[in-house]
């Protein structure tokens, strides 16, 4: 019998799980887990803020597509990673969330940041019930197989979310037999085999019938790692592509078959092709949520018969009814319709004419954006450099995503993440260092100045690691929605959502990182001509207007 502790065993665990990075921050009732740790393989990233640990295990779940970690102690140090968890469940990202608790002989007894729920303490199970697909507090060690493999498959999974396990102190220093593990499986679970071949072929009579079809992309794409077969289906038959937000980049968006992003904060341009053409609509993973399907209006469907491939069943026929509805993997599924139409021999003639008419029915000449009608010209030049000078290779997590979502062509090979999951302000920095972890590729985080004082300690994180970044802040000074909303909807009365900033550049020195100050065009020119974007840790201030306001109303 080989005998370990509890502890040690949490950390075999995470070794099994192929996770190598877990970030977090120790107290008290964790402590003998971080102990196991210090011997392990297993890297330790102290954070600043425990809300940092949970968007940086994001971060690094988004980038690698394994599965990202975060450990604090019990109290506050769980109940400060609620945003953070928060966003991970709704972007159904693998999570594993390991917390500290008080000693199980003193539950209800008002032990010190107890949150057992007995005796009036905090019930930390309750708080991250609708947050998490699966947490539980460990009290005992006999079914604790049973815990980790429910853990397991969860995080293995084709639709994943965090899971989140407490294990009191006590516990992680009882001894158990190592040979336990054997008993988990942290093997990912086969994929069934495809019973759609039937499906498959009524979809290409259907994609051979239609005039104008267009793909909407979801990010069910990139989970699926569909991106080519996605490209090689609208290049044969020369279908239009538009994507969600977080799927930019799912095709080139330099490629003429792409419509950019499709949703209220984007230009229009996808919506009046699909309204004015699209007589067939593929929906590839998107759940055309609020954004995407402009609150979801129906003139975007009319006329069209649809098709929705999703490998989440949730998912289908969610917010339509669709016409065609395949329930599987979406990259199986298309490697399976191509096959088809290469046996079919069935191509399309080229559809440049089509959209060129439409971008002319739309008035839009090149670099013109409805959205953004003047005063945005250095944010525009700004994603114009990024473009050109980092074409390949790069990583953006952005918060402000109104800005890239129509100024910024992502390649095929370059990686945007956009602030999805429950959409929280300085989302951006802890993400991109917890990406860094994972991917050596140069990263921007993208944020306003008002997110950016809600994590810029995290930028010590960065320095106290070595892990290169470029943070970009659009200075206006005040809350840019929400003086974009009080002046549309409440005729200029602003209230709280201006504010003072500090000295950045005072800032960046006291961090010991680079500074650049922007205000003309030839300040970002000469910023991306020399060496301080490529290496180190540098933070760029950009200044816009306050009262130039996007032309777009959310309806809020």
């Amino acid at each position: 019998m080989n005998e370990i502790q509890v502890s040690e065993l949490i950390v075999r665990f995470m070794r099994r799980l192929g996770i190598e990075c877990i970030f977090g921050m120790p107290g008290a009732h964790i402590l003998p887990v971080y102990d196991a740790l210090y011997d392990s393989p297993v890297r330790s990233v102290l954070v600043k803020h425990e809300q940092g640990a949970a968007f940086m295990a994001g971060g690094y779940a988004r980038a690698s597509g394994r599965i990202g970690a975060c450990i604090t102690t019990a109290g506050p140090g769980a109940t400060n990673l609620v945003t953070g968890i928060a966003n991970a469940y709704v972007d159904k990202l693998p999570i594993l969330i390991i917390t500290g608790e008080t000693s199980t002989h003193i539950f209800g007894k008002g032990g010190l940041q107890e949150s057992s729920g007995e005796g009036g303490s905090i019930d930390q199970g309750r708080l991250f019930q609708g947050i998490t697909c699966y947490n539980k507090i460990v009290e005992r060690t006999d079914y604790l197989a049973n815990v980790l493999n429910r853990a397991a498959r969860i995080l293995l999974s084709d639709s994943p979310g965090p899971v989140l396990l407490s294990f009191p102190y006590n516990v992680q220093k009882e001894k158990v037999d190592a040979v336990l593990l054997d008993g988990v499986s942290t093997q990912r679970p086969r994929r069934p085999l495809s019973e759609a071949a039937p499906a498959i072929e009524t979809l290409a009579d259907m994609l051979a019938s239609a005039v104008s079809p267009v793909i909407v992309a979801g990010y069910g794409c990139i989970r699926a790692g569909a991106q080519p077969q996605v490209s090689r289906l609208s290049e044969r038959l020369r279908i239009p592509v538009t994507t969600s937000l977080k799927a930019k980049g799912v095709i080139d968006e330099r490629s003429p078959l792409s419509l950019g992003s499709l949703g209220v904060t984007s230009s229009d341009h996808a919506y009046h092709y699909i309204a004015n053409h699209a007589d067939l609509i593929l929906f590839l993973g998107a759940g055309f949520n609020e954004r995407t399907s402009y609150l979801w209006d129906d003139s975007l469907l009319a006329e069209c018969r649809i098709v929705q491939v999703d490998h989440d069943t949730e998912q289908i026929e969610k917010v339509f009814s669709a016409d065609l509805a395949i329930a599987g993997d979406i990259r199986d599924t298309l490697d399976a319709l191509l096959a088809s139409l290469e046996a079919r021999g069935l191509s399309r003639a080229p559809l440049e004419e089509a959209l060129g008419e439409q971008r002319s029915r739309d008035g839009q000449q090149p670099g013109a954006n409805p959205i953004f009608p003047s005063g945005f010209a250095l944010v525009e030049h700004f994603f114009l450099c990024l473009e050109q000078h980092f074409p390949e290779e790069l990583m953006v997590f952005d918060d402000n995503i109104i800005f890239a979502q129509n100024f910024f062509n992502v390649s095929a090979t370059n990686r945007y993440f956009s602030n999805s999951g429950v959409s929280s302000l300085g989302h951006a920095i802890p993400a991109a260092i917890g990406a860094r972890f994972t991917e050596k590729k140069p990263t921007f985080a993208i944020l306003g100045d008002g997110g950016f004082q809600m994590c810029c300690m995290e930028l010590m994180t960065a320095v106290n690691y070595e892990i290169p970044l470029n943070v970009v802040i659009f200075n206006n000074a005040t809350m840019g929605l929400i003086r974009k909303n009080q002046h549309q909807h409440y005729g200029d009365r602003f209230i709280d959502c201006d504010f003072v900033n500090p000295d950045f550049a005072a800032l960046a020195r006291s961090f010991g990182i680079g500074f650049t100050h922007v205000e003309r065009e030839q300040d970002i020119d000469a910023l991306f001509a020399g060496d301080a974007l490529h290496g180190g840790i540098h933070l760029v201030e950009i200044m816009i207007d306050k009262d130039a306001f996007p032309n777009y109303s959310s309806r809020r």
